[in-house]
């Protein structure tokens, strides 16, 4: 007697999370339970969602990984909510996922008015075997030669161009009161303003 085949998966165009009336689609970027519930969940976006002849979903996943668990670490300029896009594909239960989210490019990010707690955002790519990130140079915008955290205040003096990162505190030209710098040109006192453009790059790999 031959086999029976066994049946096959068919794709399916949505799903609809547990006990919510979320739907998940391919593409969107979903949050799913850890095994330890004393871990935050796992963000991963969705490339693909099937069932089997009982209807079990499935979900063919991307993992994000988050900056503690890459190989090089946490770094001082890796923003709260920032997380990397790895390389590392799995497929899951549609069961463990907990909820959606929303992974923003870093610019988008930078512009939002109020980030939530469904709120992250990606600027680099991430090789789960090697650490290896992409792109490997990244802007800088601190006297401090480190690249920007979005959580941290920027400030530019206008009149000598020189900025800061105001964790650092403010560097010893800039007044904090009034927003004007003590370093004059003549007569002429400095407005300290936000401020979000690259003054340069700095290899990822250094970090």
């Amino acid at each position: 007697l031959m086999a029976k085949t066994k049946p096959g998966r068919k794709d399916l165009d949505s799903y609809t999370i547990k006990g919510t009336n979320k739907v998940v689609k391919v593409g969107d970027c979903v949050l799913m339970r850890p095994a330890e519930s004393e871990k935050p969940p796992y963000v991963a976006r969705v490339e693909r969602i099937d069932a089997d002849h009982r209807n079990n979903v499935r979900v063919r996943v991307r993992w994000y990984y988050r900056p503690e668990e890459s190989i090089g670490g946490r770094r001082q300029f890796h923003g709260a909510k920032e997380l990397f896009l790895s390389d590392h594909y799995d497929v899951q239960s549609a069961h463990t996922i907990e909820g959606k989210c929303v992974v923003h490019s870093f610019k988008n990010y930078t512009k939002l008015e109020n980030v939530g707690a469904e709120d992250y955002f990606c600027r680099f790519e991430y090789k789960a075997a090697t650490g290896a990130f992409t792109p490997d140079r990244v802007a800088v915008y601190c006297k401090c030669e480190m690249p920007y955290n979005p959580d941290d205040l920027m400030v530019q003096c206008e009149g000598c161009k020189d900025w800061t990162n105001v964790v650092h505190g403010a560097p010893s030209n800039l007044k904090s009161e009034n927003g004007q710098c003590t370093q004059r040109q003549g007569s002429q006192s400095h407005t300290v303003s936000a401020y979000r453009s690259a003054v340069g790059t700095v290899h990822m790999e250094l970090y």
